[in-house]
């Protein structure tokens, strides 16, 4: 993980230790918790019109809940020692191989299905 992503991963789990909640850390828990931080996200702009902007206090409340969603995030792939900008990386990589530009510059169509393997 980059130094800066591996510090807030050990200060989380510095957090987690100190206060005895590695025992509720499982992965199960951190995804169920991450899900409910990112539902809280999206209800911040569940009934904005298209050309409406946030105003200052829900903004930012959208950047607490960012904060949330990103330590969720970040304390699962501790758990699970995933190196979270490797995965994003190879991810990419995947998608810049499906998504081709000359065939989906400003399609929102999907992809045909990835071969197995």
């Amino acid at each position: 993980m980059s130094t800066e992503l591996g510090d807030l991963a050990a200060r989380l789990r510095a957090f987690a230790e100190a206060r005895d909640w590695g025992q509720f850390h499982t992965p199960k828990n951190l995804a169920m918790a991450l899900a409910g931080e990112v539902g809280e996200l999206v209800a911040e702009f569940q009934w904005l019109r298209p050309d409406e902007d946030l105003d200052p206090e829900a903004r930012a409340r959208v950047v607490a809940e960012l904060g949330d969603v990103t330590g969720y995030l970040v304390r699962l792939a501790d758990v699970l020692g995933v190196d979270l900008l490797a995965a994003a990386h190879a991810k990419l990589d995947q998608s810049e191989a499906r998504y081709d530009v000359s065939t989906y510059r400003g399609s929102a169509r999907k992809a045909p299905p990835l071969p197995p393997g």
